[in-house]
């Protein structure tokens, strides 16, 4: 099938464009709903580090980029991110203050509110556009129109559309979605389940779930980072029903969010890794007109316990018939997001049944983890990238073994396996915030897959060494 973006490639931004890294804000309800307040800035601390990805949302030659972000990106990696697209129209801009909230932050931060004017110069014209569109992202679009600023929003909804990132975003909204629309779209199909309310419903009906089924899947309705989600397989929980809802009410009591928010509870899926590595993933845009655009198809790279670390990206990751009911079940999502006014980046993520079956398991309704791998494969490869090269992600690969280090050492390390514009094959390191905390972030690119496999391994061979 014709995995061309529909788009023709990336959808430019005009001048003086904003981009505020709001990840935090994304999942805010469930980071207060955790337990422990030391977890609670780790996951805040966690999030910050992975804001130097987002730079390479912006890589192709665009008008230029002011990146707003809570910590800063060094001068060297910097340099590194602009030599290697040739593109020197990205300004980063470091907030004095992160609470989590980064757009409350900008609007108790008069320096930068001016800042903004300052960017929209003479025309009071500003384009803004985020990581998510969050409540606090909407209000800070509010007071900037106040200031006279006339901002464009090309991602985003409207206010009063905002709430359809929340509802599709969310565990429970994208089962809804689901089960209005099995009539008329045969193929959206989730794993059998239902919606409750309090721990002491959900581990019983939980139990009674996983000894019928002999597994289960308990999620809470907005997780974040694989929080959030409980895998039971075969044989990891009592098979006698009430030792079994008991050890799953323990476990819910650990963490005060799964009292807090509707719980979902889904039959476990045996899956067959041969179809997309068992979970593949298509993701969309929807402009501002309305339109639906396709973007990619990805086989997606998950842990043991279903979290998520990276992507691999061609046409060939799954075979013809899937890919066209992924993009088509894709499509129908998109046009109901289209018609309720939500307009930005958003997936959607199954998962392969050793039944043959294909199941949705949740949407997000945002840029999301293979965002910036794809606007880095079409600003090197063009919108044919998905048959001109093999792409292969990981945006948490363990270094922790090694002593702490830095971005140079990194690249002198990896030297002889980084991209190489004339053979176009290599591995881009993405982040060097993430280095701090013992993780390497990078994406390869391969002639095919043995030659992307060939250097992965010579990538780990050299972290060995």
């Amino acid at each position: 099938m014709d995995t061309s973006s529909s788009s023709g490639g990336l959808h430019k931004l005009p001048a003086n464009t904003v981009y505020i890294f709001n990840m935090s804000e994304d999942v805010w309800p469930f980071i207060n709903a955790m337990s422990s307040g030391e977890d609670r800035t780790n996951e805040i601390q966690e999030n910050v580090y992975l804001e130097d990805l987002r730079l390479f949302l912006f890589c192709a030659e665009v008008d230029h980029v002011y990146f707003i972000c809570p910590q800063s990106v060094s001068a060297d990696f910097l340099s590194y991110y602009k030599e290697l697209f040739n593109n020197r129209h990205v300004t980063v801009i470091t907030m004095a203050h992160h609470s989590g909230e980064i757009c409350e932050d900008i609007l108790h931060d008069e320096s930068v509110m001016k800042k903004f004017i300052e960017i929209a110069n003479s025309s009071r014209r500003l384009t803004v556009t985020s990581y998510a569109t969050t409540p606090q992202f909407l209000t800070l679009v509010r007071e900037l129109r106040k200031r006279g600023l006339t901002i464009y929003t090309p991602e985003a909804p409207e206010e009063e559309d905002g709430w359809t990132v929340n509802f599709y975003g969310s565990k429970s909204g994208i089962r809804q979605l689901a089960q209005q629309s099995k009539n008329v779209e045969p193929d959206f199909h989730m794993a059998d389940g239902l919606i409750c309310v309090g721990i002491e419903d959900a581990a019983k009906i939980a139990a009674k779930r996983y000894i019928k089924e002999n597994g289960v899947v308990i999620k809470t309705n907005k997780g974040h980072s694989g929080m959030g989600v409980l895998l039971f397989r075969p044989g990891e929980l009592p098979a006698d029903y009430l030792l079994c809802e008991e050890k799953i009410l323990t476990i819910l009591k650990k963490e005060a969010y799964w009292s807090k928010f509707p719980i979902i509870i889904e039959d476990y899926i045996q899956i067959q890794s041969s179809i997309g590595g068992g979970c593949p993933n298509v993701e969309f845009k929807i402009l501002k007109n309305g339109r639906v655009d396709f973007l990619y198809y990805c086989a997606m790279r998950m842990t043991e316990n279903g979290v998520f670390k990276g992507v691999e990206i061609h046409n060939e990751v799954v075979s013809d018939r899937v890919a066209a009911q992924m993009v088509d079940t894709g499509f129908f999502v998109g046009e109901q997001y289209a018609s309720a006014g939500y307009r930005g980046y958003y997936d959607v993520d199954f998962v392969a049944g050793k039944n043959g079956q294909l199941y949705v398991t949740e949407s997000n309704v945002r840029s999301t983890g293979g965002t910036f791998v794809y606007t880095t494969a079409l600003r090197l490869f063009g919108k044919d990238f998905m048959y001109t090269t093999y792409i292969i992600s990981n945006n948490s690969y363990n270094i922790s073994h090694l002593p702490k280090q830095t971005f140079s050492q990194i690249q002198e390390r990896l030297q002889s396996v980084l991209f190489n514009k004339i053979s176009r094959e290599g591995l881009v390191i993405m982040s060097e915030n993430l280095l701090r905390i013992g993780h390497l972030a990078y994406i390869i690119f391969g002639k095919n897959k043995k030659h992307a496999i060939e250097i992965e391994l010579n990538m780990e061979a050299l972290l060995r060494a």
